[in-house]
């Protein structure tokens, strides 16, 4: 990746947090990465290890101890309004409907609702929703919440998003499904997406590259090209060139003492 394509730079960013004790706990450490326009970046590694710090420095939800977040060639120093992001947990409203959840942002912004309205109810129809706007999370299967989230986090149309591990509370099934909805969401779009997972087969069957973080504190162990054509689909998880993307992964946290053989 050339550096003039460039969107993200993450740029010798250490991340440090004080306890109530006064205990100081080394999150992020040195790490140096660049992301893409238009690149779908995953991120994996052990629990703990800076995925979701990493995330929040991004966004601008936490500043960096030592080093600098560039976006676009702006320094991140605060909350960055121009990104969408979507979160394990799919932090639907109970009260609102799904289209009432979806158009959120707008209405936490003060936009106008019939600016954007008509996108929101694009956006539940591309998912597969369409019919039920007016349904509550309660009466939503758990795929289904989760691609209500994806809806809100996409209805400003940022460039880029940030996921953290959005399918991990999912039954293997429906995970697969969203990878497969995600995937053709991004082909379409383009946008720039930097996702975390603990799935080294969901990283490999999603992404561009990925990024292999070490223990705490979390560094960049090795960042991984993914050689593989698209667009993809299932049928690509069953070739041996993705077998060996997904082998190679798995090798280094062995090689870190973090899989044990």
């Amino acid at each position: 990746m050339s550096s003039g394509n460039t969107l993200i730079e993450i740029e010798n960013v250490g991340k440090t947090f004080v306890g109530q004790d006064g205990e100081r706990i080394m999150a992020l450490d040195s790490t140096d990465l660049g992301i893409g326009h238009g690149e779908f970046l995953s991120i994996v590694g052990p629990s703990g290890c800076g995925k979701s710090t990493l995330l929040s420095l991004v966004a601008g939800l936490l500043e960096t101890t030592t080093g600098a977040v560039r976006i676009g060639g702006t320094t991140v120093s605060g909350p960055y309004t121009d990104i969408g992001f979507a979160f394990q947990s799919d932090l639907l409203v109970d009260w609102r409907t799904v289209l009432g959840n979806v158009m959120l942002q707008c209405d936490m912004r003060g936009l106008a609702r019939r600016d954007h309205e008509p996108r929101a109810r694009e956006l539940i129809a591309s998912v597969g929703l369409e019919g039920f706007e007016d349904k509550r999370p309660f009466e939503l299967s758990g795929g289904m919440r989760q691609r209500v989230a994806l809806c809100r986090a996409l209805l400003l149309d940022p460039p880029v998003l940030l996921m953290d591990e959005p399918f991990g509370a999912l039954d293997a099934l429906t995970r697969e499904q969203m990878q497969v909805d995600l995937l053709t969401m991004w082909q379409e779009t383009r946008k720039t997406v930097l996702f975390v997972t603990h799935s080294i087969s969901e990283a490999v069957f999603l992404s561009d590259r990925i990024v292999v973080m070490t223990p705490r504190p979390g560094r960049v162990c090795e960042i991984i090209d993914v050689d593989l054509d698209r667009p993809r689909d299932f049928t690509i998880r069953d070739t041996a060139s993705f077998g060996a993307i997904v082998h190679r992964t798995r090798l280094l946290f062995q090689e870190m003492g973090v899989i044990h053989k």
